[in-house]
């Protein structure tokens, strides 16, 4: 008699629940090993998952949040194409196609099946951003308007068939990147982590067998979906609506409106994004799946954080998106800056429900990636360069702590900033300063955190920038009393008579010697900011996180009652 869910015991479910995550992580691991990107092997913009034969998560690897439940759909969309029978051992697939993924162009998602004794038990999938894939501009435009400006867009393609790979479509590939070599180098790290999680996965059923593992895997899944509706039922059953607007899609200037409407009902809930503006002449839209995924992150941060996302975690959380609108965008719109509208989404959802859980919910943070993108010719040997740089800022207060400062945003998870060391021994760029954003952060009974400064120095001519910095007409919000944080901010070349204050541009040609420094936003406070400690104001003045005059206005800071002595 076959095991059921029911018959396994807990001790082999936790076992095999263990055994899923790790498989991910060491997919994971051989995709950062493997890579010939900086923007992989050190940013680490990549995620990696491993699912079951009805493409639900088993396992997802540490890697950006808003791919949270959201690799599986290529797998889907894959299949709904082509038909079950499309699946065959040894095949390797790609996809891009923003309107399918719902992410830019640059982010290529590599899946396989995985056949266990001639019988399909999964897949494996990742998703890693290639440094250049033709679009018009490298590495991609801040002013595109269509698609088709934004690089090569592929369905789903097969790349290797039977284990062999298709040089017919690598070459298509190639052609159409102005770093082959890296793109190669990068697919191929991607196919070691599909063979990765099918022998990772193939190493499980060897040891425990299809029927015990299937079974751990519906205890698991049952296990998320309770424990999710479980959550959702302590809500307050209502409907709780946000909006807010990001400051332009960088073609025109007109404010685009992320507006979400919250149903919760028992251990239901319903989420509403059919209000939001339509589609952007600029590339601020997004694909449908990666509205899902933002709702997921903003979901997965008030509902059971602690857990790993698997196959039954989501399940009481339903997303509806209007086609057509910013957030379910058809072609030909654009797409490159696709996260900006979903980082303020999260910051919405958390903003709708605070009134009903203040003791789970933060501040909004700085909210968007603060990209520039650096790219031209080195003196020393003329070779092509990019160095893509994403900001790290202040995070929100919440009710017990401050916000964090120089963090990574919401949006983006596991990704890091490359090291003024990689920056400097690559690239024609001296990194003059890298440091807190100091009195960038909004006021409350608990602070939110800091901005970041980073301040490049151009040593070469041919060199141009573009930016893509966002949330300075809404910057982050404080809750319940506290005020916002700093806007962004990027000045070139400061206190000269050519100075030039930007937020977005697109290849901005530069000199050498010419100055660029970046300042990411600060997060929003958290209550009353005349209820926080004098001695925590004391401290925030002398570690200059806060200024002397901004204790004075915002705290009423007196420094007799509690002075430590400023460095």
């Amino acid at each position: 008699m076959s095991p059921t869910a029911t018959t396994i015991d807990p001790i082999t479910t936790e076992i095999i629940r263990n055994a899923f995550i790790s498989a991910a992580e060491e997919m994971n691991a051989t995709l950062i090993r493997s890579s010939y990107s900086p923007i992989i092997y050190e940013a680490k913009d990549c995620s990696v998952g491993l699912m079951d034969e009805n493409k639900r998560v088993l396992g997802q690897s540490a890697g950006l949040p808003i791919f949270l439940g959201n690799l599986e759909i290529c797998i889907e969309l894959t299949e709904a194409r082509f038909g079950p029978q499309v699946w065959a051992p040894g095949d390797v697939w790609l996809l891009n196609d923003s309107y399918m993924t719902g992410t830019h162009l640059g982010d290529v998602t590599v899946f396989a099946p995985i056949y266990w004794r001639e019988q399909l038990v999964g897949f494996s999938a990742s998703r890693a951003h290639w440094l250049d894939i033709g679009a018009k501009d490298l590495p991609a435009p801040t002013d595109s308007t269509e698609i088709y400006q934004e690089g090569i867009r592929l369905g789903p393609t097969r790349v290797m068939a039977g284990g062999v790979l298709r040089d017919d479509i690598v070459d298509i590939l190639q052609r159409n990147s102005r770093f082959p070599a890296l793109l190669v180098g990068d697919l191929h790290a991607q196919i070691a982590v599909a063979r990765t999680g099918e022998r990772r996965l193939g190493s499980i059923l060897d040891r425990y067998g299809l029927d015990v593992v299937r079974g751990a895997r519906d205890q698991i899944f049952a296990q998320s979906e309770l424990l999710d509706r479980a959550a959702v039922a302590q809500i307050p059953d209502g409907v709780y609506e946000a909006e807010g607007c990001l400051d332009n899609d960088g073609v025109t200037d007109d404010p685009f409106w992320v507006r979400l409407r919250i149903e919760v009902d028992g251990d239901e809930m319903r989420v509403d994004l059919g209000e939001s503006s339509d589609m952007a002449r600029g590339a601020i839209n997004c694909g449908e799946a990666q509205a899902v995924s933002a709702c997921r992150v903003a979901f997965k941060r008030l509902v059971n954080p602690d857990r790993p996302v698997t196959g039954g975690t989501f399940v009481p959380l339903t997303v509806t998106v209007r086609k057509g609108s910013l957030l379910a965008a058809e072609e030909p719109a654009a797409c490159q800056w696709y996260f900006s509208p979903l980082g303020l989404l999260i910051d919405l959802f958390t903003q709708a429900l605070a009134p009903v859980l203040p003791q789970r919910v933060a501040a909004a943070s700085y909210g968007d990636s603060m990209v520039s993108y650096i790219s031209g010719l080195r003196d020393r040997n003329g070779e092509l360069f990019v160095n893509i740089d994403c900001l790290v800022g202040g995070w929100g207060a919440w009710d017990g702590a401050d916000g964090e400062s120089s963090l990574i945003n919401s949006v983006n998870g596991s990704i890091q900033d490359f090291p003024i060391e990689i920056v400097e021994s690559r690239y024609p760029l001296r990194v003059r300063r890298y440091a807190v954003r100091n009195g960038s952060a909004g006021a409350g009974r608990w602070r939110g955190g800091c901005g970041t400064i980073r301040e490049f120095e151009i040593e070469s001519d041919d060199i141009w920038i573009s930016l893509w910095y966002e949330r300075s007409k809404t910057p982050a919000w404080g809750l319940f009393g506290g005020s916002a944080g700093a806007p962004p901010r990027v000045d070139v070349n400061p206190a000269t008579p050519g100075a030039r204050q930007l937020l977005k541009v697109n290849r901005l040609e530069l000199h050498a010697g010419d100055v660029v420094v970046c300042r990411s936003g600060g997060g929003g406070g958290f209550g009353d900011p005349l209820e926080r400690d004098p001695q925590l104001v004391a401290q925030d003045v002398a570690e200059r996180f806060v200024t002397v005059d901004q204790a004075r206005e915002q705290y009423g800071w007196n420094p007799e009652e509690g002075e430590i002595a400023v460095a």
